[in-house]
């Protein structure tokens, strides 16, 4: 089979401060939104948009984008799509797109001042675990998600 990519870069602000729940397992998972801006020109006339994205960080990740993130943050992150869908109580079925990260840079406070701290799993490369190089467990099912 021939190799795929899902590979998804944002660098945006935060539209509210980050949501940490846990799993019944005990995996931690943080949900957030961060907005995007795009600007063109139609004939001659400037044009701007805003696209809003889910984002899902888990375990130590989660936790640590709960804990220094809030709204109105400059921030880089960079993941992967995920679209889970469900049956909903009116028999329709359901789809939300998110974006499951596995690496988080501040790029700014919430006063625009610069941060600098990062997260990011780990990649077995022989690297101590800290802030900026995070180790992880198993991987989650959907199932255990809280929301």
């Amino acid at each position: 089979m021939a190799r795929s990519v899902n590979k998804v870069i944002l660098i945006g602000n935060l539209t509210r401060d980050p949501e940490l729940k846990y799993t019944p397992q005990g995996h931690a998972v943080c949900t957030f939104g961060i907005a995007t801006n795009r600007e063109w020109v139609t004939n001659g006339e400037k044009q701007e948009a805003a696209d809003f994205h889910n984002i899902v960080a888990w375990n130590k990740l989660g936790e640590i984008c709960s804990q220094f993130l809030t709204k109105g943050a400059k921030t880089y992150v960079e993941g992967r799509l995920q679209t889970r869908t469900w049956q909903g109580e009116d028999g329709k079925k359901n789809y939300k797109t998110e974006i499951v990260i596995d690496e988080m840079v501040i790029l700014s406070g919430k006063g625009g001042e610069g941060v600098g701290a990062s997260a990011k799993e780990n990649t077995g490369a022989g690297e101590d675990s800290q802030l900026n190089d995070v180790t992880f467990g198993e991987e989650v099912s959907a199932e255990e998600i809280p929301f």
